[in-house]
């Protein structure tokens, strides 16, 4: 199938409602932002992978005031496999309490479900050193 214009508007609504949620805490919204079995890997951090909404509640309340106050997606790329695949690489920025700020790259895999588009299977891998050539 390829993926139409309002599919890929779609997608990148579904990537920016992810920030706001998560800034607010809306983590009984979590079903509007990613399918049940969700896999939710943030091995890159230490944490391993999360599986289901409950697990990335519990994770995001156990990291209380380390959570940023912002999280700003931009950069949004979306490409489909030739097995229909829907594959969504993009930029994180997360904004800090003290302003330090950081960087990560969202890479997804999305899958339209009966109520809309919905993550699938999210890897976030932080961005700690420069591009040295």
């Amino acid at each position: 199938m390829a993926l139409s214009v309002e599919d890929r508007l779609a997608v990148h609504e579904l990537l920016s409602l992810h920030g706001h949620l998560m800034d607010s805490g809306e983590f009984d919204r979590m079903g509007e932002l990613f399918c049940a079995d969700i896999v939710y890997d943030v091995s890159a951090f230490g944490f391993g992978e999360l599986h289901g909404y409950e697990a990335i509640t519990e994770a995001g309340l156990a990291l209380g005031d380390a959570n940023p106050v912002g999280h700003h997606v931009t950069n949004i790329c979306v490409s489909e496999d030739p097995d229909g695949t829907v594959r969504v690489r993009s930029k994180g920025i997360g904004v800090s309490a003290d302003g330090s700020v950081g960087s990560v790259v969202y890479e997804d895999v999305v899958r339209r479900e009966a109520a809309g588009w919905r993550i699938a299977y999210r890897r976030v891998i932080p961005r700690r050193t420069p591009l040295r050539p």
